[in-house]
């Protein structure tokens, strides 16, 4: 079986304990780093899970922040798991078979 994996992103919860709680408190600040984002940019960082993001900003987040990437991010894993089938791809996990119950005509 093949695990699926997620996160949890705790940016906005360490900004918050640092006393920072407008996402454009982040853009002066990466910029000192040499990390140019727009406020939109930001924004998204902040308030949404990113699905790519560049190391150097990873970095300076944590060293904005005082922390490290496993303060930023926690990973898990996401409850449905995926099974390979024999020719190699890969869909849903089988559920628990059920009991059928064959009825011919005329019997309740």
């Amino acid at each position: 079986m093949i695990k699926k994996m997620g996160y949890q992103w705790h940016l906005r919860k360490l900004m918050a304990e640092r006393q920072m709680f407008q996402t454009s408190d982040l853009v002066p600040l990466l910029a000192e780093r040499g990390i140019v984002l727009s406020r939109e940019q930001v924004f998204r960082l902040v308030t949404q899970p990113p699905q790519r993001m560049n190391m150097g900003t990873f970095v300076a987040l944590c060293d904005i922040l005082g922390c490290t990437p496993n303060d930023l991010i926690t990973p898990e894993i996401v409850n449905s798991q995926v099974r390979k089938t024999a020719g190699g791809s890969a869909g849903p996990a089988p559920s628990t078979p059920r009991r059928t119950v064959i009825r011919r005509p005329g019997q309740p």
